[in-house]
């Protein structure tokens, strides 16, 4: 009995969970030299859990806006956002906005690859210089998901548009060196997959920011494996969620707030569940928990 409910409280739990784009990491190219008046970012995509077996998402492009007058001296940052949707009216009203396209492999990534640590370049460039205040992805007509080993394509709504604009304030970028930037976008699976009563899926993309030179993570290893555990970090204002799924068992949860968290990690298979408290997060660290062993 404890067995299914734990099942199904996992289940509930992966439900209301965050799958990561990954974006500005580790710089690949940070040798190279950037020209004069620009800056260069790079967009990493990366996955948090899921109760999917894989959500697999077409991307075409990624474009960015920058907010060029930003970078001038003495310059009162009065940019609107509303007045400046892509991609006509933009320059017409306002001529410091400048999109820019980054460099991207167009393709279909299986995001769910991407969790507990790893990620992949998704996108990079030299920009103007100035403040990032927008991304524009674009997505083709592949994006589909599998769940109990049965695909399913994942169609955007009728009439949505083919890309996905995220709004920025323009201070999220992360400068980790002279004129290289990077930033770290959250995709929330929960919200941004929807099932229909008929059991079709639609993509809704929703997005949420952060940057790892201001939040903290926390990795370590559950064992063993057969108790497939559902691990939880939590505190009064933040949660997020991890699945362990490399051999030894190694888990990592990154984008949370400073602060002291709980970890909650849920048990099956006649596994005692394991609590451990006073989990002190500190900005640009990772706390190390070491091997959790689970008993009977």
């Amino acid at each position: 009995m404890k067995s299914s409910v734990k099942v199904i409280s996992a289940l509930a739990l992966l439900l209301i969970g965050s799958v990561v784009f990954y974006a500005c990491s580790k710089e690949k190219s940070a040798g190279s030299s950037v020209p004069d008046n620009q800056q260069h970012l790079s967009l990493y995509l990366s996955d948090d859990p899921s109760i999917f077996d894989k959500v697999l998402l077409d991307i075409k492009s990624v474009e960015v806006l920058v907010d060029t007058c930003a970078a001038k001296p003495g310059r009162h940052d009065d940019f609107d956002e509303d007045d400046h949707d892509h991609p006509d009216s933009l320059n017409h009203h306002y001529h410091c906005a400048i999109w820019d396209t980054l460099t991207i492999k167009p393709g279909v990534y299986d995001v769910l690859k991407l969790r507990n640590g790893l990620d992949t370049l998704l996108a990079q460039g030299n920009i103007p210089k100035g403040k990032v205040r927008k991304i524009k992805i674009d997505l083709g007509p592949n994006n589909s998901l599998v769940k109990d080993s049965v695909s399913y394509p994942l169609n955007l709504p009728p009439g949505a548009p083919s890309y996905v604009i995220i709004k920025l304030r323009g201070d999220e970028c992360h400068e980790y060196k002279p004129d290289h930037i990077h930033l770290w976008l959250d995709f929330d699976i929960a919200r941004s997959i929807i099932r229909t009563y008929n059991g079709k899926f639609y993509l809704r993309p929703v997005f949420h920011f952060y940057t790892i030179s201001t939040t903290g993570a926390i990795e370590g290893e559950v064992v063993p494996r057969e108790a497939v555990p559902v691990i939880s970090v939590y505190n009064s204002t933040d949660t997020a969620y991890a699945l362990p799924w490399h051999e030894d068992g190694g888990f990592k949860v990154r984008g949370l707030k400073e602060g002291t968290y709980s970890v909650f990690i849920n048990a099956g298979n006649g596994y005692a569940d394991t609590t451990i408290t006073n989990v002190k997060v500190t900005a640009g660290k990772e706390t190390e928990l070491g091997k959790i062993r689970l008993h009977k």
